[in-house]
């Protein structure tokens, strides 16, 4: 039988391989929000990747938050897509959050196809964002739209109510935007643990 050695021996010794992961890559996709991007473990957007934002309500902030970004791509000429938005958008206001509207594209689909057409756009690679509002998603239909940003390489966006919360979700990151106070809440990220500390998040009017 072999001889027992303490295990602080193996380490002091160095004998002993300490697994430890290497620092994820620095995204290519920074939010724009200083605070945010420095709470995220690539310090930005995930990469081809499905970022959930959830909320209590509409207008607490959830096109502000990812505008910046909008407006980096679009005046890449990357094509941002709308896929069933729960309304109108107001031009005016994309236009002075810097995006560039010749870039802006928005499909009006029912509720049993806006999934299937965000799939199709984020699968195509032809787009730089694609943004939906998904009413009843499953984690089926969830990760289907993860591999087609995967697939695509493009950044996906869905927005869903915050009682999703409760339901876990193959998103790369998912994020909670609180309305009173005005705040931030990062739920899951990928390539490490979530910041529990709430982000102060100013919406604008």
């Amino acid at each position: 039988m072999g001889a027992v050695v303490a295990l602080d021996t193996l380490f002091n010794g160095g004998q002993v391989w300490k697994g430890r992961p290497a620092p994820p890559a620095v995204s290519p996709q920074p939010t724009g929000h200083a605070a945010l991007d420095a709470a995220l473990p690539t310090g930005g957007w995930p990469e081809a990747a499905l970022t959930e934002i959830l909320l209590a309500g509409q207008g607490v902030g959830e096109l502000q938050l990812v505008w910046p970004a909008l407006a980096r791509l679009s005046a890449a000429g990357e094509r941002i897509v709308l896929v069933a938005p729960p309304y109108v958008p107001y031009p005016q206001a994309w236009q002075n959050a810097g995006v560039d509207l010749r870039q802006l594209s928005i499909i009006h689909a029912s509720e049993r196809d806006a999934l299937w057409a965000a799939e199709q756009c984020l699968r195509s690679g032809s787009c730089g964002a694609v943004l939906c509002w998904p009413h009843k998603a499953d984690d089926r239909a969830l990760r289907r739209l993860q591999v087609a940003a995967e697939t695509g390489q493009t950044l996906a966006f869905a927005y869903r109510s915050i009682s999703e919360a409760i339901n876990p979700s193959p998103a790369a990151l998912r994020i909670a935007i609180d309305a009173k106070p005005a705040q931030l809440r990062v739920l899951k990220c990928r390539g490490g643990l979530a910041r529990s500390a709430p982000i102060a998040f100013a919406v604008g009017h």
